[in-house]
């Protein structure tokens, strides 16, 4: 709750994460370390949100129980109060153990002294019991509202939680448009030439290790069917990059579709693959920002580009 409450002083109090003022702008590594730690506190906060909403369930599943249980008690109360009614009639019919009348009439006292003992002690168990009933309806009905209080209370925390991260997710989006602008201006910009560009990758996965990976292979050339390590096509540097992490794909880009957990375009984290055009004739590795990077085509090199300048298919997690 520590980090919780550190970013939530920091967005409640609206201190900026880059200056406004003359202060010396955050170079990308600090970007990036601003928005790791930020992406830690949605893991954090994700975590949070998950214990809550099984406490939630529980809280649900008692309450459920307890009005099931209040259900079988009041059923079993007017059982029982039905039952104890037509005893008290019975007995009322018969003159009952202090009728001095049915005791003078009756042919046998002494049998009458123990049908009426055993009457009496039968109305006795009868009360107790419905007294026994009572008290069971009573906790019932207590479990049931404390269940429905514990429903509302986790219900106000995930609401609680789930506005905190998205809070945080609005800074992470700010801090990683600061740390992109930068790599995205030069991706656009230097067509013609293209330049190696040294950019932080946000997360400890193995999917944002394979995107590092992939980045250390800027400027080799595009070569149809090459798989490293000089140069590569668009799956080969694909499988190359996930190769060094321990993770094997194969060298195709329709199996490579296939191979990970379908994602949609605002979902993307590093490391994830992109895939374009509809035959899925072309993938890159995310990066971050709109931005991947990829083995183009013939007479080009590997490089960090937008996402946006061909047709996007879709994008697959491979891994975390």
């Amino acid at each position: 709750m520590a980090v919780i409450g550190l970013a939530f002083a920091i967005m409640t109090l609206g201190t900026p994460l880059v200056s406004a003022t003359a202060d010396p702008e955050p170079s990308l590594q600090q970007l990036a370390k601003q928005a790791e730690k930020l992406h830690e506190e949605i893991g954090t906060l994700a975590e949070q949100y998950n214990g809550e909403r099984v406490r939630l369930k529980q809280a649900q599943r008692a309450a459920e129980s307890a009005k099931k249980t209040l259900a079988t008690s009041e059923s079993e109360l007017a059982t029982r109060r039905t039952k104890a009614t037509l005893l008290a009639q019975s007995n009322y019919m018969s003159g009952g153990l202090n009728s001095g009348l049915a005791f003078t009439q009756a042919t046998d006292p002494d049998t009458f002294l123990d049908q009426a003992t055993t009457n009496y002690a039968l109305q006795q168990q009868q009360s107790e019991e419905v007294a026994q009933v009572g008290r069971a309806i009573e906790a019932a009905e207590r479990a049931q509202a404390s269940a429905k209080a514990r429903t509302s209370e986790v219900k106000a925390l995930l609401e609680e939680i789930e506005g905190k991260r998205s809070k945080i997710e609005r800074l992470v989006a700010r801090v990683e448009s600061d740390l992109f602008s930068e790599v995205r201006t030069r991706a656009v910009s230097n067509r013609g030439a293209r330049v190696k560009v040294d950019v932080p990758i946000v997360g400890s996965g193995k999917a944002a290790e394979a995107a590092r990976w992939a980045l250390t292979q800027q400027l080799k050339p595009y070569v149809w069917g090459a798989e490293g390590p000089n140069s590569f096509d668009c799956s080969g540097l694909v499988m190359w990059a996930y190769q060094k992490v321990g993770i094997s794909l194969p060298h195709y880009t329709g199996n490579q579709w296939t191979a990970g957990t379908h994602i949609s375009r605002n979902d993307l984290r590093p490391g994830d693959l992109v895939f374009f055009y509809s035959d899925l004739h072309h993938v890159g590795i995310y990066i971050g920002a709109g931005l991947m990077v990829h083995a183009p085509r013939t007479g080009d090199v590997i490089h960090i580009a937008t996402i946006d300048n061909r047709p996007f298919a879709g994008g697959v997690r491979i891994a975390d």
